[in-house]
């Protein structure tokens, strides 16, 4: 059954104790010396230690939702870093609570304070943050060629691997040596493994079939395999 906020007590015990066990067989009193946990949307649990190092290593917290994309993990719920030697629970730094508010904004965080641990949404600790995606204007970049088409209406559909889009305001990038850009709409986005992608979804980006998709795309990303997951992002232009 879905953990829900109510319950997050209850799963901090679970996450404290994983990351724990992570610093027991992974710690060294040097450069690894704090784990962190993270509960997922389908209440997995995942942990990540840091890497110490004066130029500045990543910290546990963002090792462990790194670990927690890797797995599968798309929406972190609630995470929370331990320390060694007896340290307990430690609050995020500053850096990984505008990451946190950036990337995962419905995140739940366990803190320390006077009193015990607390679980706070990541709202509450970086208040009137820097929204960095509300200040950003997303591009989404084509080669010179589907220039006439996306003008003409004849092209509304993409097929991107591994770009981070979004619905909203998006500025339409053409690469030449006379590079164009056209205002407009990202108006959704579907993720989909490219072997569900149906015949009428790929006649509308251009393929004869669906079975034209793969290696029509390995132009643009050569190391695509088939089980990998596409996003078919749909797009306007503005008037």
């Amino acid at each position: 059954m879905l953990i829900t906020p109510s319950d997050y007590a209850a799963a901090e015990t679970a996450l404290v104790n994983a990351a724990r066990s992570a610093l027991r067989t992974g710690g060294d009193g040097n450069i690894h010396t704090v784990a962190a946990a993270v509960l997922d949307e389908d209440d997995r649990v995942h942990v990540g230690l840091n890497l110490y190092h004066f130029t500045g290593g990543p910290c546990a917290e963002l090792v462990a939702l790194a670990t927690a994309r890797t797995a599968g993990a798309r929406a972190p719920r609630l995470i929370v870093a331990v320390g060694d030697a007896g340290r307990g629970v430690l609050a995020p730094c500053g850096r990984d609570r505008q990451v946190l508010a950036d990337y995962y904004p419905g995140i739940h965080v366990v803190v320390p304070t006077s009193e015990g641990t607390r679980i706070e949404p990541i709202a509450t600790l970086l208040p009137h943050t820097y929204q960095w995606e509300n200040q950003q204007v997303q591009r989404l970049r084509f080669r010179a060629k589907h220039l006439p088409a996306v003008r003409d209406g004849s092209k509304r559909i993409t097929m991107r691997f591994n770009d981070p889009l979004q619905v909203g305001p998006a500025l339409l990038v053409f690469a030449s040596d006379d590079e164009v850009s056209l205002p407009g709409r990202i108006t959704s986005t579907v993720a989909k493994p490219i072997e569900s992608i149906t015949d009428d979804e790929a006649r509308e980006d251009g393929f004869t079939s669906a079975a034209d998709i793969l290696p029509g795309l390995r132009d643009y990303y050569p190391d695509l395999q088939p089980g990998d997951e596409i996003v078919i992002v749909r797009f306007d232009l503005d008037e």
